[in-house]
């Protein structure tokens, strides 16, 4: 069985996250998929950031549903990177990639463009929210999806379950091996993130995982040899 390493919103550990260089430095590592987070603008763009608001990222504040794309854009998100849309990465790396929702409306969004571009084997979709996971689903037939949960793991195998996940994606501090084992027998993969330390390292290794996401482009030799 292959494990996968996956590029936490790039590569964040040197990288700005979220952003173009961020996502271009992690296919250049070697990274097996990248991961990405995508929130609606004031006018419905599919904008690549990890928070509702543009404070911790960026030279600019407020939420980014309250910002146009133009507006977004005269951003600095690090190192002089712009605000990238979902589009834009689609063109900018090859790498598979894995974008994370935050609710139903950035799912409908995805969807139409991964319809429309023909993404179904390239796009992989995770959320912490459960409708959002199923509401992927139910628009974009044959996507695999990924459930992904941090605090609460006693119930996740049966809510992947329910919506229908291949994957769970569990914070690597909070694993345990029952829940591993679990899904195993279920027939779901478990990710664990991120993993950017040696104990995290011993962790993958012991709960015989199937990836990991890590923000550190040396992680992925050091991870690949610990499984």
């Amino acid at each position: 069985m292959s494990f996968l390493t996956i590029g936490h919103r790039g590569v964040m550990g040197v990288e700005p996250e979220n952003t173009l260089r961020s996502f271009v430095h992690a296919e250049r590592v070697g990274m097996d998929a990248i991961e990405l987070d995508l929130h609606l603008s004031k006018d419905g763009a599919l904008a690549v950031m990890h928070d509702a608001d543009v404070d911790r990222t960026t030279d600019g504040s407020g939420p980014i549903a309250e910002k146009t794309l133009a507006e977004l854009r005269e951003l600095d998100a690090g190192r002089g990177e712009r605000v990238p849309v979902f589009e834009e990465v689609l063109d900018a790396v090859r790498s598979p990639i894995q974008a994370e929702i935050k609710d139903t409306a950035a799912a409908r969004a995805l969807a139409e463009v991964m319809l429309r571009r023909g993404l179904v084997e390239r796009v992989e979709v995770s959320s912490f929210h459960d409708g959002a996971v199923a509401e992927i689903a139910r628009l974009v037939p044959g996507v695999r999806t990924v459930l992904i949960s941090s605090r609460r793991q006693d119930d996740a195998v049966e809510r992947a379950k329910k919506v229908g996940a291949a994957t769970l994606a569990l914070n690597i501090r909070r694993l345990t091996l029952e829940v591993v084992e679990q899904a195993h027998a279920e027939g779901l993969k478990v990710v664990g993130w991120v993993v950017n330390t040696e104990d995290h390292l011993r962790l993958v290794r012991a709960l015989r995982l199937d990836g990991a996401t890590t923000d550190h482009p040396e992680i992925r030799r050091a991870v690949r040899s610990a499984v």
